[in-house]
């Protein structure tokens, strides 16, 4: 197993881990609050924590497996060097947001460093709770770079997008290179 390789498994299994987390922390509370007239002060901060770093990781993971979804219908008209234009010209404006987005998490998380701040239910400094920020955007900063690597390379046609069209016709008819014209009988 590579590097690379080892790197997607702990970023899924982290991302399972929040999830099954999260799952229990609200079962347990559900239980509690509901059977026992009882529950925990803290759990619904703290699913708010794991929650967001569940969806700073998955920003960045939705972009590796392309499931983030977009309207390309009028990119997809455009001759092949006009659509890789365009995903170039969709990549840097992702890129430039991503790095504003890091430059503000990371001013953030410093000044709740300097204030030492706890959070309210969680006996945690909240700049470690929310260091998942710059974390998430970090990774995602390198999702696109690598996506942007592919569509310089002529690997890629564009800014990759899922494509649920294709992915329901592919798994209807069990052919992996549908068209418009293929009908399932």
């Amino acid at each position: 197993m590579s590097l690379r390789e080892a790197g997607h498994r702990v970023e899924e299994g982290l991302m399972a881990l929040i999830l099954g987390a999260m799952t229990i922390l609200s079962f347990v509370q559900v239980v509690l609050r509901y059977v026992f007239n009882s529950g925990f002060i803290w759990q619904l901060e703290a699913n708010s924590y794991l929650f967001a770093w569940l969806v700073m990781i998955g920003i960045s993971y939705c972009v590796r497996v392309r499931a983030h979804i977009g309207v390309d219908a009028a990119v997809r008209l455009l001759p092949a060097k006009a659509r890789r234009a365009v995903g170039i010209l969709v990549l840097l404006l992702a890129l430039l947001y991503t790095g504003l987005m890091i430059y503000g998490s990371f001013d953030y998380i410093h000044k709740m460093y300097i204030i030492n701040v706890e959070a309210e239910d969680i006996p945690v400094a909240t700049w470690k709770l929310s260091i998942c920020l710059p974390l998430g955007f970090v990774l995602l900063m390198v999702r696109l770079l690598e996506m942007g690597w592919r569509i310089w390379t002529g690997q890629s046609q564009g800014y990759e997008l899922a494509d649920e069209a294709e992915e329901a016709t592919r798994d209807i008819t069990h052919d992996n290179h549908p068209d418009a014209t293929t009908v399932q009988r």
